[in-house]
Parts: structure tokens; C-alpha cells; sequence
């Protein structure tokens, strides 16, 4: 028998505790025994039903997970091998990570990489991950700290403070855009950001083409901010979309693409490539700082994650919110 949340949806929608035995698992090829997974924003939507994430019941949301292989047959992981997994529907079609075992395709894993342990792998989880396949991204097409400035959106969240903290770690000058002021010592004190600007800034309805502020741009929300960033965006930049928190619509224009020449990037996460992942994750171990990981993230409980799901979708959560699924 193990513990998970078990998301139902008979006389109503419901998340809690359950038990349930290891024979229920669907049929795939690598079992885990999960140490960690953690409270993303899509796990929010998945365990308040606040969003149509879950697409069949029941299901066992967490769209992440770290731990160790415990029976195998497969050609690529072995028993006692440690091991991530991000994205590829888990949590949403699929079982996922908060549970503390787990039965998946081996396709979906990525080997933990050297130096990393699994708490801290989560303390990454996939906002990290989302964040350094955004820098990576930015890098591909050419920008350098020359460049000019970097704006972060939703700079307080999962994905922006990782996204923050790595582009300080390679030497860009970052804006952070919040809307949560009273972060302004954790965004420059702690993960780098050299200037603070007030998310209203960008995100209400405004022009097709403002002044040229940011050589480039991670956005975290989507919406009228994601059409503010183009528009602030300097000539020949490029702007990462990854998020959605304030909305999948992008009330734009064309204006910034056609007349300054921005490159608008889509990053996926969930079915992105497993050599792009395990690159990911091979330069977030380089990369991370062991001390910034710890003043982002908090651990909680199994159990705790129910509760925390509501006020993560609140924004009353700043930064990493790991689960501990043996606790």
C-alpha cells in the first residue's frame, strides 16, 4: 500500500488522502519509489479543479517527481537508478508524482544528474526546468549579456525566480517584474535581479510598440503582459513564452514581430525532447546554487498540498513549494 492525493470526480469533484494498493498502478515498465515531488501552478488547477487539467479520473495529480527506480524492464533504467520526471501528461492523463510510488513509460524519465540529490531536484522541479529551457532559448538565438537588459514576468513565482537566478548566475542585468512589492529584497538580495518593476506596468491592455526597454524577455503570464513585453522589446530581441497565469489569450498586435523584427519563442516543457530535457538538466546542475535553493523553497507534506494548492492559485506562495510524499 502506498500514499497519494487522489483526485475523484463522481458526487463532485474532490482531492484527498488515499490509500491504495501497488496493484492499481497502470501497467508501464519502471516503477519509483518517489522521495519528492512538488505544488506546481498546473497542480493547483488539477487539485482545486479550478482549470480542466485532470483528463481522466481518478487520477493522482503531480506533474513532477525524483526518486528511485525499484524494478524495471527496461533497457535504460536499472534498479536503484535515480531518476526526474517532468511534464509528458503526468498528473493530467497520466498518475503522477504526488504518491509515493509511481508507474511510468521509461521514455518519460530523465537520469538525475551527478551532484544533484533528489530533494534538490525538486527543489528545481519542472519551474526550474521551464526556466532554464527559456534561458537556453534566449541563448540560442543569439543573446548575450551585451544584448542588453533581460525582463523576468511573474518574477516572485516557481518559473520566474529560477528564471531570475539564472540569468544573474550568467551575468545578465534582469529586470524583475512583480506584483508582490514586498519581494523586492528577495528578487535583488537573493536571486539577483538588478531593477523592480510593478507588474501593472504591463498588465493591462496599451499600445502596439512602447519604448525599446528589454534586449529580451522571459514571460511567466501571458495575456496583456505577454503583449506589453513584445511591445517594450528592443529591435531584433526575443521574447520566451512559458506561462499563463494571467490568461492563454494574447491580446497583441503584429507590430513589434514586423517593425523592431522580435522573435516571439514558445517554450513546452511537457513533450519537449529528451536530449533538450536531459541538457536542461545537466546545465541546471552547473548552474544552481545550492544556498539560492534553499531561500526559495519550502517543504510540506504530503497531506499540507491539498491546502496549499488554493493559496498557491491566490498567489500568496513565493517560490518553490517542495512535497515531501513520505511525510
Amino acid at each position: 500500500m502506498f500514499n497519494c492525493i487522489l483526485i475523484e470526480n463522481t458526487d463532485g469533484y474532490t482531492a484527498k488522502m488515499a490509500q491504495m494498493d501497488e496493484s492499481q498502478l497502470p501497467d508501464h515498465n519502471v516503477t519509483v519509489q518517489i522521495d519528492y515531488s512538488t505544488l506546481n501552478y498546473k497542480d493547483g488547477l488539477a487539485i482545486t479543479g479550478k482549470g480542466p487539467v485532470v483528463r481522466s479520473f481518478p487520477m493522482i495529480p503531480g506533474i513532477d517527481f525524483a526518486g528511485t527506480v525499484t524494478e524495471s524492464s527496461s533497457e535504460h533504467y536499472k534498479v536503484g537508478d535515480k531518476v526526474i520526471l517532468n511534464g509528458w501528461s503526468v498528473g493530467e492523463k497520466y498518475w503522477g508524482g504526488l504518491s509515493q510510488v509511481a508507474k511510468v513509460k521509461d521514455s518519460w524519465l530523465t537520469r538525475l544528474p551527478a551532484g544533484l540529490t533528489t530533494k534538490q531536484a525538486m527543489m528545481i522541479g519542472t519551474a526550474g526546468y521551464t526556466a532554464m529551457l527559456a534561458v537556453q532559448a534566449l541563448l540560442k538565438q543569439g543573446i548575450t549579456k551585451e544584448s542588453g537588459k533581460v525582463l523576468v514576468t511573474g518574477a516572485s513565482g516557481g518559473v520566474g525566480s529560477f528564471a531570475v537566478s539564472l540569468l544573474a548566475k550568467l551575468g545578465f542585468d534582469v529586470i524583475a517584474s512583480t506584483g508582490r512589492t514586498l519581494d523586492t529584497a528577495y528578487l535583488i538580495d537573493t536571486l539577483g535581479a538588478k531593477e523592480i518593476i510593478d507588474r501593472s506596468e504591463l498588465s493591462a491592455p496599451g499600445k502596439p510598440l512602447t519604448k525599446e526597454r528589454w534586449a529580451a524577455a522571459i514571460d511567466c503570464v501571458g495575456s496583456h503582459t505577454l503583449a506589453g513585453v513584445c511591445a517594450g522589446t528592443q529591435y531584433g530581441g526575443v521574447v520566451a513564452a512559458c506561462g499563463l497565469a494571467q490568461g492563454m489569450d494574447f491580446n497583441g498586435t503584429v507590430a513589434p514581430f514586423i517593425l523592431r523584427g522580435v522573435s516571439l519563442i514558445g517554450i513546452d516543457s511537457v513533450m519537449c525532447p529528451h536530449a533538450v530535457r536531459q541538457a536542461a538538466w545537466e546545465s541546471l546542475a552547473e548552474l544552481a546554487d545550492v544556498h539560492v535553493l534553499a531561500e526559495i523553497s519550502r517543504v510540506i507534506s504530503l497531506e499540507e498540498a491539498i491546502p496549499a494548492a488554493q493559496r498557491l492559485l491566490d498567489g500568496k506562495i513565493r517560490g518553490r513549494v517542495v512535497v515531501d510524499v513520505n511525510n
